[in-house]
């Protein structure tokens, strides 16, 4: 039976079977010991996204003691829902994140870890709730997320590409106009720097 471990664009996380290209997870434990989601689904503001395979490390059983694992159907996503890039595993695109916030921010020096979770954990959090924003669509760059119809979709070129957890679905026409974006505007500013995520393989 799957675990409650997998994570959608709006930051929730559901039992599904697919399991999707990335790993991650926020900052220690927040399952119960039956393995379900706490009333608070995060533990700490370090949010984080991860390879699958890392120096042959193994977790069993998942959700036990530790932290609670998290899955993502790519890098998109976990932007979307607020992780940024994990310096430990996946080092060299975290350098390129932190190097691209800095020219977003017109900083002298690429932020530490600690100091771009401060921003994040305002933009993605209303009390416990996903926070979106304001943005209109045509402005946004490859790999943002917005909110319509009650579902997410993903930027790319000039096309938007519906989300699930199994992939991508048809591409739809971009547009212009309004929009609630999900993905939180560092992030998205990031992006605007040249930073490129991963992407789903049903994404082309």
């Amino acid at each position: 039976m799957p675990l409650p471990n997998r994570v959608d664009p709006f930051g929730a996380i559901a039992a599904v079977p697919e399991r999707g290209l990335m790993y991650g997870n926020r900052g220690g434990r927040f399952h119960r010991d039956d393995r379900t989601i706490g009333e608070k689904p995060w533990a700490s503001r370090q949010w984080i996204c991860c390879v699958l395979s890392f120096k042959g490390r193994r977790r069993a059983p998942l959700m036990g003691r530790g932290f609670t694992e998290l899955f993502f159907l790519d890098e998109v996503t976990a932007l979307a829902s607020g992780h940024r890039p994990c310096f430990e595993c996946r080092r060299a695109d975290a350098t390129r994140f932190a190097a691209a916030w800095a020219r977003a921010k017109g900083l002298p020096a690429p932020p530490k870890a600690p100091e771009m979770d401060v921003v994040l954990q305002a933009e993605r959090l209303d009390g416990r709730a996903k926070r979106n924003h304001p943005a209109y669509v045509e402005d946004l760059p490859d790999g943002a997320m917005i909110a319509r119809d009650g579902r997410a979709w993903a930027v790319r070129g000039d096309a938007l590409l519906p989300w699930s957890y199994g992939g991508y679905g048809r591409p739809e026409r971009r547009g212009a106009g309004p929009a609630q974006t999900l993905t939180p505007p560092a992030m998205i500013a990031v992006l605007r720097e040249g930073f490129v995520p991963i992407w789903h393989g049903s994404s082309a």
